[in-house]
């Protein structure tokens, strides 16, 4: 037996040495996919590392064969097949790799692969590891791996194992939005609706696809925007040229007028200081020839007086001229010239022309802003129950009775106001409101939300921008008000408003004039505008609508 012994040990090792060039399959534990470290043999005859099996029989409830799913009824004692163990070691020792490495970067390699990793193909979500083609084999061959879940390959695997429970994360709750494991479902998401991974994986990406499909519609809406955005910059650039090319005509047109008022000043002044001068040459003029013809005289009279011949004194006495006229010199003065209301009288005219300058300029500003007319209509559905709107809903008026209308949460029931039916909320926006005839009126702009219902105050404040006119003259309503000057009975009201900027502006239209203005206002809803017509008294005064009026450009 010894001899028939060596003879087989020598069988074996001439199969060893002749079978180098088997694949590393022959050599491969089917859990671990690595070659055989310490293989033993089950009672089936298939072979395993003596690790691999035994952890993995730790993990089962029943001990059964991993590949042919032979079950046992204890748990087999198993050796270390020796001889299969020496092919191991020698296969190990005696066959090189010769494949190249394939793993890029962005790659999953394999986990199987020792030496040389290869790029995976596959990755297991039941045994957790990435394979290259060659290590796949046995999940496509053995009966009990096909069950197994390939996926496309991916590595960090601890990423997609319950931290909590160590189990695979395949449930998604769909209370909190998280990935769960089975273990999950039954304790902290007990009560929580989950769907099974692959389910919820299509909600989004139907989700995704939809969001995917609106991007390059949001994108050109940005681009779109963009370019709006970009025009309104060129548009106010231009706007600003045009701005400051003609405030310098208009402030040259005015450093023009008080040059020329300063010029004619300057003139009548020295107009009036060289009539003073000239007087007073004249006068100095007059009195030298009067010294001169007295010095004159005087010496005749000296050069008679000496002469002592009675003859010649008497007939050069006789012929001695008479003295020259003078002048009463004692009445006469010369005084600087009065220059009282001189500068008055310029300054009224410089006035005069600036007040021409500025209601050209009122005009222009007028019309700038009437471009920004807006079409709108008064809305029923808000005017109080007194109100009386005409058919075409321009006009509101103070009514008789109380009207019994359907309860809108949008009427006014306590407040005497109506709305329009159009609101803002951008941009710019102009109308018109006569007001003729009227003793009590308001009109102005108001927020979408003001109270409908209350007696809530009228200030901006509380979402109201209003100008307020009765007996007392013209309030802007305010805590405290603003009174304004009223230069003549109005007949006509313009309401600017520019929402980005926040202003509201009022206007006379007849007189071209600008009332007042709001700055600095804060709009965070539409605007609506607001009117007012006030009820009229027991005399019947103030019955006149308001009426909102097309705006006249022809002026």
């Amino acid at each position: 037996m010894k001899r028939k012994w060596s003879d087989g040990q020598k069988t074996q090792q001439g199969m060893a040495s002749a079978n180098t060039s088997w694949s590393e399959e022959n050599f491969s534990c089917s859990i671990c996919l690595d070659v055989f470290i310490s293989p033993v043999t089950t009672p089936c005859g298939h072979n395993f590392c003596r690790t691999c099996i035994k952890k993995f029989w730790d993990e089962q409830v029943q001990y059964k064969c991993p590949v042919c799913n032979k079950l046992f009824g204890t748990k087999p004692d198993l050796q270390v097949n020796t001889f299969l163990s020496e092919l191991a070691a020698q296969f190990r020792t005696t066959v090189q790799v010769k494949e190249k490495p394939f793993v890029e970067p962005a790659e999953v390699p394999c986990d199987v692969c020792t030496g040389t990793q290869l790029k995976a193909v596959k990755s297991c979500l039941v045994c957790l590891i990435s394979y290259c083609q060659t290590h796949l084999e046995p999940h496509q061959r053995v009966a009990g791996l096909k069950k197994h879940r390939l996926v496309e390959p991916m590595d960090r695997f601890e990423d997609r194992m319950c931290k909590k429970h160590d189990r695979l994360l395949e449930l998604f709750c769909q209370t909190e939005q998280v990935c769960v494991c089975l273990l999950c479902t039954v304790t902290d998401h007990k009560s929580h609706p989950v769907v099974p991974l692959k389910e919820e994986y299509e909600v989004k990406t139907a989700l995704l696809g939809k969001r995917g499909a609106e991007v390059p519609q949001m994108i050109q809406e940005r681009k779109h925007k963009i370019r709006e955005v970009k025009d309104a910059v060129e548009l106010s650039n231009k706007d600003a040229d045009r701005e400051i090319a003609h405030g310098g005509q208009v402030f040259t047109a005015l450093i023009g007028c008080v040059d020329k008022c300063r010029d004619e000043f300057n003139q009548t002044v020295q107009e009036k200081l060289k009539s003073t001068v000239k007087r007073a040459e004249d006068l100095i003029k007059e009195l030298e020839q009067e010294i001169e013809d007295l010095t004159n005289r005087s010496s005749e009279v000296k050069q008679l007086s000496q002469t002592e011949d009675h003859l010649h004194f008497l007939q050069a006495f006789r012929s001695l001229k008479d003295p020259p006229p003078t002048r009463d010199w004692t009445t006469v003065e010369v005084r600087p010239p009065s220059y009282a209301g001189t500068l008055r009288r310029s300054l009224d005219q410089l006035e005069e022309t600036l007040n021409m300058g500025m209601k050209k300029l009122r005009d222009v500003e007028l019309k700038r802003v009437q471009q920004y007319e807006v079409d709108v209509t008064l809305d029923p559905d808000t005017a109080n129950p007194w109100f009386i709107l005409s058919d075409d809903e321009k006009q509101v008026h103070d009514g008789d009775e109380e009207k019994e209308l359907p309860d809108n949460p949008k009427r006014f029931t306590q407040k005497m106001y109506v709305l329009t039916r159009q609101s803002f909320s951008s941009g710019r926006f102009y109308f018109e409101v006569q007001v003729k005839d009227k003793t009590g009126w308001f009109v102005g702009v108001a927020r979408e939300s003001i109270d409908r219902k209350g007696q809530t105050e009228r200030t901006p404040e509380n979402g109201y921008w209003t100008l307020y006119y009765n007996k007392d003259g013209l309030v802007f309503s305010d805590k405290p008000a603003v009174r304004l000057p009223l230069r003549a009975e109005l007949q006509k009201v313009g309401v600017f408003v520019d929402y980005d900027e926040g202003l509201v502006s009022f206007y006379d239209v007849e007189a071209r004039v600008h009332i007042g203005s709001a700055t600095g206002c804060t709009f965070t809803e539409p605007l609506y505008p607001i009117l007012c017509p006030c009820p009229r008294d027991y005399e019947g005064n103030n019955s006149a609508p308001l009426i909102i009026s097309p705006v006249d450009q022809t002026d």
